[in-house]
């Protein structure tokens, strides 16, 4: 027996218009600095790319934290993913983000370099403010 699937439309979503965004030195705190960088993407093999791409420059590559997460929109589903390359919970936070604001096809990489001091809660906004930044500058 066949059943109907009905179809997801995603009009109401937003998508980062370009391939590769990158905002520089957007929170400085305590020595710490953050940048913040996103673009569209479609797949795994795309999410891999631009995190490539991204680590490529030495400055980038030398980055204590890579934080991010990606929605992808595939056959009237959501796939959703994060990464929080040991900021404890900062992809949950940009992820959290793009739900909230309904990015999809879109991947959001908060880096940070660390500083020498702990920022204890403060680091959660940074990744916050970061990503509302880029959702907000090229939306």
């Amino acid at each position: 027996m066949k059943t109907n699937q009905a179809s997801i439309d995603f009009l109401d979503s937003h998508r980062l218009p370009k391939d590769f965004i990158l905002l520089e030195n957007v929170i400085i705190d305590r020595g710490s600095k953050y940048s913040v960088s996103g673009g569209k993407v479609l797949n795994r093999e795309e999410i891999k790319a631009f995190l490539t791409k991204l680590k490529t420059p030495k400055k980038y590559a030398k980055a204590t934290h890579h934080s991010w997460a990606a929605r992808l929109s595939r056959d009237g589903k959501i796939w959703e993913t994060k990464q929080d390359d040991g900021e404890t919970g900062a992809g949950a936070v940009i992820l959290r983000i793009m739900q909230k604001q309904n990015y999809v096809n879109s991947i959001v990489v908060v880096t940070r370099w660390f500083g020498g001091t702990h920022l204890g809660t403060d680091r959660y906004k940074h990744v916050q403010d970061a990503t509302k930044l880029i959702l907000e500058k090229s939306g």
